[in-house]
């Protein structure tokens, strides 16, 4: 990108744009971490982050859009401000993790992929999060929670909740 060229992502990002590019000896080898850097800073993938790294990485948009549509880790509409994962791997699916997935669509009212009304909470069921010794688990953003229950589930929401009120990310 020209430096006169207005960024949609923040300064840091973007300078780890520039040096992430560096790092590989085709530009479009950092297609990926470009797109999840992204996702983490403005939440999902829209238009506009895709024609900002194709610009980035000298490609067209769809070919970044084409590359992007094949993982489901990445999302091209906003997610809650939550993300709860729920795994649903062999492990997990063996210690309850369906049951568990019922119970969040039924506690937040939503299905896969939903997002809650008040943008608070979003939903997903996905493959293996790697903690197959403590299933069932689920991830919330970053963060892991493993060997729930449904009331374990719930306390899990109530600390997010709770860290709205108290103004706590």
């Amino acid at each position: 990108m020209s430096t006169e060229t207005m960024s949609i992502f923040s300064p840091a990002l973007a300078a780890r744009f520039d040096a992430l590019v560096l790092k590989y000896p085709v530009k479009r080898s950092a297609l990926i971490p470009m797109l999840l850097y992204a996702q983490d800073e403005v939440g999902y993938v829209s238009d506009a982050v895709m024609a900002e790294i194709a610009e980035r990485l000298s490609i067209t948009a769809l070919d970044v859009k084409n590359v992007a549509s094949y993982y489901s880790m990445l999302r091209f509409k906003p997610a809650g401000k939550y993300n709860v994962q729920v795994c649903t791997n062999i492990s997990c699916m063996l210690r309850g993790a369906y049951d568990l997935f019922d119970h969040l669509q039924e506690k937040l009212g939503i299905g896969h992929k939903g997002v809650t009304a008040d943008g608070l909470f979003s939903l997903e069921e996905v493959e293996c999060i790697g903690v197959c010794c403590w299933a069932p688990a689920i991830q919330v953003n970053y963060d892991f929670h493993d060997d729930l229950t449904n009331d374990k589930v719930d306390a899990v929401l109530a600390t997010y909740r709770a860290k709205v009120k108290e103004g706590v990310s």
